[in-house]
Parts: C-alpha cells; structure tokens; sequence
C-alpha cells in the first residue's frame, strides 16, 4: 500500500510508505497546512535518520572502515512496512537490512506513529537497537508548513513565538557542516518575526533551545502549535522560491566542520546500548484563527518520555504504550 488516510473530527492526515512521511494535514476550515511540494523542494516531511545534516564529504570512518552516507541519511528514500491501519492512526516500521548495513553497518528498528487526538496530529518515534553493540544514531523530523499559511497574507506578517525566552545563540552551516562559532539570535525575548531573508544564510540551528513547544502564526490566518518531546534540538529552514517553512524537532544536528574522529564520536548522537530504546514525540495543533490574546501553549511534560529506555522485544507494543502515555504528557 503506498499511502494511508485516516480522518477523525476536523482533521484529515495522508502519509506514504516511501520514508513514512506525511503528505497532507488538513483542516476542515483551516484547509491544508502542509507544503504541498514543489520544482523549489520536492520533500514535505522527511524522517531525517540515522543522521540529521550532513557529514564531511558524505562519508564517515568506523572501526577502520569508510562508509557514504548522504544528508540525513537513509529513512526518507525507503519503503517503510505498514503495522497499523486503523481509522483515526496509522503505524510503519523500517529495520536494518542487507541494503542499510552497506551504509550503515548497525542494527536497528525505527518505529513511526501517526495519531489523531482531537485537533491534533500526534507523531511518535521509536528508535530500539536489537542488536549487541551500542547503537550511535540521530533521529529529526522535517515538517514544512505553508508560507503564507493563508494565500494573500505577506511571509513577512508570519512570526513564531515560542514557550519561553530564547536568549541563546544560534548555530549556522558552512558547506553543509556546523560552522564553529555562534551567532547572535534573531529572537526578540520569545518571538521571531520572520522574513525570507532569515534564511539566506541556510538553517538556523537552535542547538540549545528553552521551549518545546512553538506556535506560528499571522494575523486573520491559521495557527499552528508545534510541540516535541524527546528532541534536543531545533532546526529553521525555508528556501528561496518555496512558499514553505520547516518547523524541526532533531536528536542530533550535521558533523561540525572541524570534525574527523570515528562516527561513534560525532557529536549530538544519541547512543543506545542494546536492547535500550529511545522515544520521541511531535504534536502538530491546527486552529482555525491565530487568537491573540490566548495563553501560549504551557511546556509538555517530558517526564514519561525524555529519556526512555525500553526493551524492544515488541515494538509494535512498545510503540501503542508510548502513545498513550505521549497524549497524556504533550499539550
């Protein structure tokens, strides 16, 4: 089955077994929220996995052996397998084979969750290791949104305020890598008023973010509330031509440019010693018109989640118990 459907109250969701990746967030007033692709980026919410960015070189050493292996990895261009297909959810798996241990040469199964809660969309991600040896890896999603969420409202009346103040700096790419120095944020206390020129210099990497949650708004448009929990990191991406912003929960960010130690060594990798899992989680919030006036979404409750350490004997089990628990903690 290439793509799946499921629907409950005002929300309508598509996602596709080629990288399990969402295709369609629609609203019954709000309309479709999602980029709908396009000649300016052909994607509209990669999995980003085992790596986020990109390596020095598209390449990597481990244990005396080089490996290629493309930005973000191999997920977003495989054929996931469908373990759930119910009316209002839908589940995929992708686990190691002949063709991933080529690039990749590590056990692993990634578990991927779409849920309708009310008027939500609930994505959960289960990252296990069955195998006998850590398992070094990143995980990130990639959503892109309509820029302008509604036709007629300038990019520039678009902005994103997040749950708390954001004072840190920011982080920029340089030929792809992580540049060594910080740079100052374009965030005034909470909120970010956005422009295309913001992203003339590529992502903008919030490698030590605050919030996890955000909402992005423009006067007399839909809202949208982004929530995570599980990600340490947060990416900022839009580009010239496309009419799209990406909203990115990550667990890892591209190889710094002065980097050059064993892949294991990379930094922002989440390390998983057998047996052990990790959750992570993404609540997308339509509503219908930005309120002005109304309290920003309180910070999710990572407490179930943030460092979540299961077995993955039953994944298909494991990952139903972490959505309960997921709707439960995120707002």
């Amino acid at each position: 089955m290439e793509r799946y459907h499921i629907a409950a109250g005002s929300l309508g969701v598509t996602v596709r077994a080629r990288g399990a990746e969402l295709t369609s967030i629609s609203h019954t007033i709000a309309g479709e929220v999602l980029w709908q692709a396009g000649p300016a980026w052909p994607r509209q919410s990669p999995v980003l996995f085992p790596i986020v960015g990109a390596l020095a070189n598209d390449e990597y050493r481990h244990e005396g052996r080089t490996y290629k292996l493309g930005r973000h990895g191999f997920a977003r261009d495989l054929d996931f397998t469908w373990t759930e297909t119910a009316a209002d959810a839908c589940a995929l798996k992708l686990e190691d084979d002949e063709r991933t241990r080529v690039a990749y040469p590590f056990r692993f199964r990634l578990d991927i969750r779409y849920a309708i809660d009310g008027e939500s969309l609930i994505v959960t991600y289960v990252v296990g290791n069955p195998g006998s040896e850590t398992l070094p890896v990143s995980l990130g999603a990639h959503p892109a949104f309509r820029w302008p969420l509604k036709d007629g409202v300038a990019k520039e009346a678009h902005q994103l305020t997040f749950a708390q103040n954001e004072p840190e700096p920011i982080r920029r790419l340089e030929g792809g890598l992580l540049a060594p120095q910080p740079f100052p944020s374009p965030i005034r206390g909470r909120e970010l008023a956005l422009d295309p020129s913001l992203f003339d210099a590529d992502a903008i990497v919030m490698d030590q973010p605050n919030s996890t949650s955000v909402r992005y708004s423009a006067p007399d448009a839909p809202a949208l509330d982004v929530s995570w929990s599980g990600f340490a990191q947060l990416g900022l991406w839009s580009k010239e031509g496309g009419e799209f912003l990406c909203i990115e929960p990550w667990y890892g960010y591209a190889s710094p440019t002065a980097f050059s130690g064993d892949f294991v060594e990379k930094p922002g990798l989440m390390h998983l010693a057998p047996g052990d899992s990790r959750t992570c989680a993404m609540r997308i919030s339509v509503t219908e018109y930005d309120a002005r006036n109304r309290f920003m979404l309180e910070e999710p409750c990572d407490s179930h989640l943030g460092n979540a350490r299961m077995s993955v004997r039953d994944g298909t089990d494991q990952l139903a118990t972490s959505a309960r628990l997921i709707s439960r903690g995120l707002p």
